[in-house]
């Protein structure tokens, strides 16, 4: 049957569209970039032919939601950062038969979710922005869960992430990927100072515990990380109150996972937030 090929948390800020152009900070994103092509490498190495993202731009307010269209494409700007990214093109395959057996298995294992297939709902940027660097000759079908959960448990996201194993291993027959696509903390700097924290995090409380997280994840140390996930997320600002990491946690085995994370672009700080690309082994 089928199975999870790789697994990885990783980066997608915007300044990485803003890299690619002419200007003052065309460059400054080549090594996130850089992790986003080995990550792809790899995939297609393994054989992957689904990417399913972990996306923390896609915020729901009630129940866990696939988007497993058939396809996607347009011409995106972003609402939130329209100065950052505007008028991107996109287009990609989706997998509506992997999203609907997901949503069952999560369903069913107590986790109400929901896949759409016949929808509008456009792809958001924790999506997109991946994509662009890691499917641009569409290779990979791409299926986004929505991941900035505002009033769920983590708990519950962990359940989530083990339905979906169970969904893709026994039910589905091919090779997929899992992306958490998420930053560590995600405190923005305050507005009219942005400028002078394009490489920054935004206080040093911040980075020095995203750097003790990234060593528990090295170490394997994951009974410790489940354990301070909640007061992580809230008291740094985790990127979608952290739902992202909490499915990926739930595919990988939650507090009983015993692989230690292999860092891909080491952490950097991003307009004020915390960023890594990191793989962890399957």
């Amino acid at each position: 049957m089928g199975s999870v090929a790789l697994a990885a948390k990783i980066t997608h800020v915007p300044s990485m569209y803003l890299s690619e152009l002419d200007g003052p900070h065309k460059g400054c994103r080549k090594a996130a970039i850089q992790g986003h092509h080995e990550i792809s490498d790899r995939c297609r190495k393994l054989g992957v032919d689904t990417v399913v993202v972990f996306d923390t731009h896609w915020l729901v307010n009630s129940g866990y939601h696939i988007n497993n269209a058939a396809h996607f494409s347009g011409v995106y700007t972003s609402n939130e950062l329209p100065h950052f990214i505007k008028n991107m093109p996109y287009e990609y395959d989706g997998n509506p038969e992997l999203g609907r057996l997901m949503a069952e298995s999560a369903t069913k294992a107590g986790v109400r979710t929901r896949a759409h297939s016949d929808t509008t709902l456009a792809l958001e940027y924790g999506t997109l922005v991946p994509m662009r660097y890691m499917n641009e000759d569409r290779r990979f079908r791409v299926v986004s869960v929505s991941a900035l959960c505002t009033v769920h448990n983590l708990e519950d996201s962990g359940v989530l992430g083990a339905a979906f194993r169970r969904a893709i291993e026994n039910d589905y027959d091919g090779k997929v990927a899992v992306l958490a696509s998420g930053s560590l903390s995600h405190r923005f700097a305050q507005n009219g100072q942005s400028e002078g924290y394009l490489h920054k995090v935004w206080s040093p409380f911040l980075e020095e515990f995203d750097h003790n997280v990234v060593k528990m994840w090295e170490a394997g140390d994951w009974a410790t990380f489940v354990g301070l996930l909640p007061e992580y997320a809230t008291k740094c600002h985790g990127e979608g109150f952290m739902h992202d990491t909490a499915m990926l946690l739930g595919v990988l085995g939650w507090d009983e996972y015993k692989g230690r994370a292999e860092v891909i672009t080491p952490y950097f700080g991003s307009s004020g937030t915390g960023q890594i690309n990191a793989v962890f082994p399957v």
